[in-house]
């Protein structure tokens, strides 16, 4: 009986060991898959460090990988089309170093901002400028916050990413109706697959357009964020798998990101709402139009300094 008890319980230990050593061989893998690109630079002048944690989150309009017919799915068009790679979502997580909530902050595309070396422009074209590392400086000298983390993904990897996870249901006020990227919307709740997901994140065909699609685009992501991180995903391999292979070959990250620090950012992500994460866009004083910029959004200086400063101080 003894020597029963003791086959039984060198069996549970070469399990148990085993488990160990998969599960560490499959986080050394995803964290060795990641790829990374160099966001930030060091130049004088860059915010200091904080005790809370900031991430740069973009979307690009990258049509990159996508055949000519995917880019027809999404009603993409071609990136001579749309003047090169831009960022078509900029938002800030602040995620504080106590009890308070995070904050996830949209940066409007259309934002009137001085970018080094370039004069006045557009935020969105601080990225075809010079890439993730003049963006991130960008943001950092608007908001006086220490940017530490990096994420980008692009047309397809976003579609891709909802259709992983069975699509992402939203419960739309108004029908939406965008016939430039052939979009259309009912009313009331629905299910949203990859290509409709993507077109409601990109379309601006509301009364206040790009400050309605930012309050859109974050309501969408952190229930993107939810759905990836549920139990009916997570416990779910026709799911998971597909979801893991979209998210680690069309998503960057920047030199230093890790596992950890992406599970840091779908905890601060995925609770939104009361006592959870906070969603705001930045507060602007109007609009106007620059000759050879087009029509741009001005930042309301006196409350987006007000707000940037509480960021820093968490």
């Amino acid at each position: 009986m003894r020597s029963f008890a003791r086959r039984i319980g060198r069996l549970f230990l070469i399990t148990a060991v085993s488990l160990v050593f998969v599960a560490c061989a499959t986080t050394v893998y995803l964290d060795f898959s990641l790829q990374r690109v160099p966001a930030f630079m060091n130049y004088s002048g860059r915010p200091s460090e904080a005790e809370g944690t900031n991430w740069l989150l973009i979307g690009t309009d990258s049509r990159e990988g996508l055949s000519a017919a995917q880019r027809r799915h999404l009603n993409t068009g071609s990136e001579a089309d749309a003047g090169g790679t831009r960022t078509d979502t900029i938002m800030v997580l602040h995620i504080p170093s106590g009890a308070a909530p995070p904050s996830l902050i949209s940066l409007p595309r259309d934002s009137l901002v001085p970018i080094h070396g370039h004069g006045q422009n557009k935020l969105n074209a601080a990225y075809a400028l010079g890439g993730p590392t003049l963006l991130s400086r960008t943001v950092q000298d608007m908001t006086g916050l220490h940017i530490d983390h990096y994420l980008e993904i692009g047309f397809g990897g976003f579609a891709g990413m909802v259709d992983a996870v069975g699509g992402v249901r939203v419960c739309l006020a108004e029908h939406v109706w965008d016939p430039k990227i052939n979009l259309d919307l009912p009313r009331g709740c629905q299910e949203l697959d990859g290509a409709r997901a993507l077109g409601y994140m990109r379309t601006r065909a509301f009364a206040d357009g790009d400050l309605e699609r930012a309050d859109h685009q974050q309501d969408f992501l952190s229930a993107l964020i939810s759905k990836c991180a549920s139990r009916a995903v997570l416990l779910n391999p026709v799911k998971l798998v597909p979801l893991t292979g979209q998210a680690l070959s069309s998503t960057s990250f920047s030199d230093g990101d890790h596992l950890q620090h992406l599970a840091q950012l779908a905890l601060a992500l995925r609770d939104p709402g009361e006592g959870g994460l906070i969603t705001r866009t930045v507060p602007v004083n109007g609009s106007s139009t620059v000759p050879g910029i087009g029509s741009v959004l001005l930042w309301d200086k006196e409350r987006a300094n007000a707000l940037f400063a509480r960021l820093r101080a968490e």
